[in-house]
């Protein structure tokens, strides 16, 4: 099947999942976990293997899809930092490009903070951004942070059940915490979800749409973020005893500060086996919901008769540690939470591939710009991968992908390249971590102190980190350092 001509500007929808790790597929290889809907998205485009997030954590990674710009210059280090209002925006370049923009789902670009209102009192946030329709939801909307979710819910006389359900999973019970492999199930009817709801009402708008402009939609699922939640008719499908066990090593010496850090917070140093397998069995439930939300969307967009002009693209803003190396979530630079899914599907289909060479975030801004024919962002650090789906699995760079892909969080930095991947201190410069990741795919020595490889090291500072902290944005930098901006909703759980 070769990808099918069109005239005029093509749709283009972006499903974009929170904390989906990119091994969890079908089509990237995975034989236990439940993703028909995404397989077939895969079997009608290319699979980029290699795909690798902007930041293991959510602001970060959302910051930098939103403007293409790298962490260290918008400043959004961590969770408690906020985009400034005049920021770039691809999604305002392809409006003016002469499409209809629409958001439905989660946005995570500010901090949530207590007596925030509703979210239609800061929607012009979202329409300066380039946000022509903006339907936006907390995953944790109160009494006093309110959302379009939380209205749905009130409606049904079901917003209390859902508090308590979260609160026992952000807080625990009397003086228990409850552990990734105890969460609960679904607790409401599955309409209810907070992620059918999202898909939901971006089918209706899709249904409704009679206008002459192109459309960029966006769905920006909550899923399969913990809590690992779905109705438990997914979690019937998973047997604990069939799931590959964490990779169970502790994080290698020398331990980096960020690593040292997310294991005093979110390790699970006494987890066993038995306890990994069960965590990823709720988690590979979760994923099988949401690619079921998924195909929802897709089944609309058949109905419409919308498929031989929309390219459809999914990823997600970065994985789940999910056990490996005793800790759970992300904020650290192991493939668990730095590999994520990239499956694009150009209009019409194309026969399928699997792409091993690396993409990243960025090249996923320059792709949606590209199809789009949108003005490209001042700072432009991706390639479109537009040409190269175009080509076709027989071209001679049908394997290719960019020479280094770069991550950073919490004053972070960290090159990624075919072989090798360097942390650094992105202050101080100090090498942190160091990985062979032909020779040791698990990450389970770092070989940041091995003298025979100190030439390399300084190869990559010189080579890669000096162009990548070029532009440090030292404003942000001195606001990240004080302690970012304080989040009542969320002082509790820093890595939401």
């Amino acid at each position: 099947m070769m990808t099918a001509s069109f005239s005029g500007a093509p749709n283009i929808v972006f499903v974009f999942s929170d904390q989906h790790r990119g091994d969890a597929l079908g089509c990237a290889g995975n034989s236990v976990v439940t993703t028909p809907h995404l397989d077939s998205l895969a079997a009608e485009g290319v699979l980029f293997r290699n795909g690798q997030t902007s930041s293991p954590l959510c602001m970060p990674a959302r910051a930098s899809l939103l403007s293409g710009e790298y962490v260290n210059a918008h400043g959004v280090w961590g969770s408690r930092h906020e985009m400034e209002p005049s920021c770039p925006s691809h999604v305002r370049n392809v409006q003016n490009a002469g499409y209809c923009t629409a958001l439905f789902g989660k946005t995570h670009f500010k901090v949530p903070q207590v007596d925030d209102g509703h979210v239609r009192e800061h929607e012009d946030f979202l329409h300066n951004l380039g946000y022509e329709v903006a339907h936006q939801v907390h995953e944790t909307p109160s009494s006093s942070s309110s959302c379009y979710y939380s209205d749905f819910l009130a409606g049904r006389k079901k917003q209390q059940v859902r508090d308590s359900s979260l609160a026992l999973w952000k807080y625990g019970q009397g003086n228990k915490t409850l552990r990734p492999w105890e969460h609960l199930p679904w607790q409401l009817e599955e309409d209810e979800h907070i992620d059918a709801y999202i898909a939901g009402k971006a089918i209706e708008w899709i249904q409704s749409y009679k206008d002459p402009r192109p459309f960029y939609l966006q769905v920006n699922l909550v899923g399969p973020h913990p809590p690992f939640d779905p109705p438990i008719r997914f979690r019937d499908m998973f047997r604990p005893e069939d799931m590959p066990s964490a990779i169970m090593d502790l994080p290698a010496e020398p331990m980096s500060p960020l690593v040292r850090t997310m294991l005093e917070r979110r390790g699970v140093a006494n987890m066993s086996e038995s306890q990994s397998r069960l965590m990823k069995s709720h988690y590979y439930a979760k994923i099988a919901y949401d690619d079921e939300i998924i195909g929802q969307v897709i089944q609309s967009l058949i109905e419409q008769g919308l498929m031989d002009n929309t390219w459809i693209i999914y990823t997600s803003d970065h994985g789940e540690m999910l056990g490996d190396h005793r800790l759970v979530q992300k904020v650290v630079f192991y493939e668990g939470a730095q590999n994520i899914p990239l499956i694009i599907r150009p209009p019409g289909g194309t026969d399928p591939w699997v792409v091993n060479g690396l993409a990243d975030h960025y090249d996923i801004v320059s792709t949606i710009l590209d199809v789009a024919n949108g003005a490209p962002l001042e700072n432009d650090h991706g390639v479109s991968l537009a040409p190269k789906i175009q080509a076709g699995k027989d071209a001679a760079n049908a394997q290719g992908g960019k020479e280094v892909s770069f991550s950073e969080v919490r004053h972070c930095s960290m090159a990624r390249t075919d072989k090798y991947k360097m942390a650094i201190d992105s202050i101080t410069r100090e090498p942190l971590e160091l990985y062979d990741m032909e020779n040791d795919p698990d990450e389970l020595e770092n070989l940041v102190s091995e003298p025979s490889l100190s030439a390399l090291r300084e190869e990559m500072q010189r080579k890669y980190f000096d162009e990548l902290l070029t532009n440090m944005n030292m404003p942000q930098l001195e606001v990240s350092i004080a302690g970012g901006i304080p989040s009542a909703i969320h002082q509790d759980y820093p890595e939401y």
